[in-house]
Formats: C-alpha cells, structure tokens, sequence
C-alpha cells in the first residue's frame, strides 16, 4: 500500500475548495486568491515538491496494480500554466507510467473524423496517467468564440463529452479537470515578459494577441463548458492561478489526495519466487 510521509489532517480540502459550483462565476479577482497557501511561498513550494513525491510514490504502485487509468484534463488561457503544472506537479514521477499529450489545432485527417477520436486514442492503458495539455474542451471553446460551430453543435457536442467522459469512468478511468484560472491583468504580464526576453520568444505566437482580444468572451465560454460537464465522475476544478506557486499546490494536492482515496496496492506477491534461486 502506498502511504503519505507527510500528514494533511490539517490542511484544507482542496477537492471541495476548488470544485466548481452551479453558479460558477469565472472573475479576474478569483484568479489571485490562494486558499491554499500557508502565506509563505518557500513553504508552499515545499510542500508542492513533497505532494510530487507522493505522487511519484503512488504512481509506482498504480504502474504495478495495472488496474486502472487516470486523466489529467489542464484547461486555461495562454500563459495560464498548463506547461508549468506539468513539470511543477509531475517532475517527480516515473516517465514510464505517465504521458503528455498537447492538442494543437487538428490536423487534415483529424478534422475528416468527429472530434473525438484524435483523443479517445490518447486516453490511457491501464496502469497509466495521461496528461491533457489542452483537450477536447477545446472543440467547444474556440470554436465558439470564432463562430465555427453554433449553439446546436455545441450542445451536441457537450453532450457527447459527457456520454464519452460517462463512458471512461465506467471502464476504470479516473478524470480530474482543471481550469488554470488567470486574470486578463496577469496574462499581459506574462505576455510583456515573453516579448522582452529573447530566450522566451518562442513561447511566443502573434496570434495569442488576436485571441486575448476575445477575453470576456472565452470565459464565458469556460464557464458554459464547465457547468455542462461538470460530474461527480468527471469532476472540474476551479484553480486560481495567478500565482504559479499557488497553482501548483492546489493541483498536486488535489492529485495527491485522490490517488491516497484509490487504496492502490501493490499486486499480489507470488510465494513460489521465493523458492527460486538465480544462478
């Protein structure tokens, strides 16, 4: 069984901190609130690294187990921190066991399929966690935002999510959603910095100023996509992230804690072996 070095008892419950509500309201002062933090940054970032460790624990004994997969859906506006989530709450863990997989616009023989099946195969064998640095919530926030599809498509769509989200959870799938909450403030910071520093340029595409200008527009995107998709089997968390350090801290709890909630186990030791002798 794989246990936690470190006692949460005190600490606040961040499943049910961050889970998104019916009456969702997506505000720029949301996104600077910590609910997690202890107030110190050097201690918050301490313990960050200490949930990774866990993680990496448990993720070594979900690798053994075989017995069920987990989704990590990371959901934002550019410059929110999908990549830095990854590294920041992931550094830790086995490369063997866990997969990246970043959605960019669909390619020719992607869009001649219905939307889901470029993802339905990257979702995860068993044993497996795959990351979602974007997702199949895309196909229904930008093309709303641009007009491609229409309020019909879009209510097909969400309801094809929720049946194949439905569908994954049956067969072992454990889904954790996160939308990486930032402020309109703080993405012109981040995008400032990356036009005045050479080495970050290539973080940087011209079209994410066309796309900011469709702010208030992509939250409210957001904010349908959550509520129609929002499932006790598929549940979305809302992550304010402003503060990277903060960020990081919510999820890596919030993956710690579910993955503690499995009582994952080692499989079955064969007592046979330990006749066996190597020669």
């Amino acid at each position: 069984m794989a246990q936690s070095k470190t006692s949460s008892k005190d600490a606040p419950d961040a499943r049910s901190i961050m889970r998104s509500t019916t009456d969702l309201k997506i505000t720029e002062a949301g996104a600077g609130a910590k609910p997690m933090s202890s107030g110190d940054k050097i201690a918050d970032r301490a313990r960050t690294q200490e949930l990774a460790q866990q993680i990496a624990e448990f993720q070594n004994v979900f690798y053994a187990a075989r017995a069920r997969k987990i989704i990590i859906v990371l959901q934002g506006m550019d410059t929110s921190g999908k990549d830095g989530t990854v590294k920041g709450v992931f550094s830790a863990v086995d490369p063997l066991g866990v997969r990246s997989v970043a959605f960019k616009a669909p390619t020719t023989i992607e869009r001649e399929h219905d939307f889901l099946w470029r993802v339905h195969s990257e979702v995860p064998a068993q044993g497996e966690i795959a990351i979602f640095n974007r997702s199949h919530y895309e196909d229904v926030l930008i093309t709303r935002v641009h007009g491609w599809i229409d309020d019909a498509e879009a209510a097909r769509r969400f309801a094809h999510i929720r049946d194949f989200e439905r569908m994954l959870a049956e067969t072992g799938t454990v889904i954790l959603k996160f939308f990486l909450h930032i402020s309109s403030a703080e993405q012109k910071l981040r995008l400032e910095e990356r036009l005045a520093d050479p080495e970050k340029h290539w973080k940087f595409d011209p079209n994410d100023l066309e796309e900011r200008k469709a702010w208030a527009d992509y939250q409210d995107r957001y904010r349908a996509a959550i509520r129609e998709t929002d499932a006790d089997h598929a549940p979305w968390y809302v992550i304010p992230a402003d503060s990277k350090t903060h960020r990081n801290l919510a999820i890596a709890t919030i993956v710690a804690d579910t993955m503690k909630d499995m009582n994952l186990a080692y499989p079955d030791a064969h007592p046979e072996y330990l006749k066996m002798k190597v020669t």
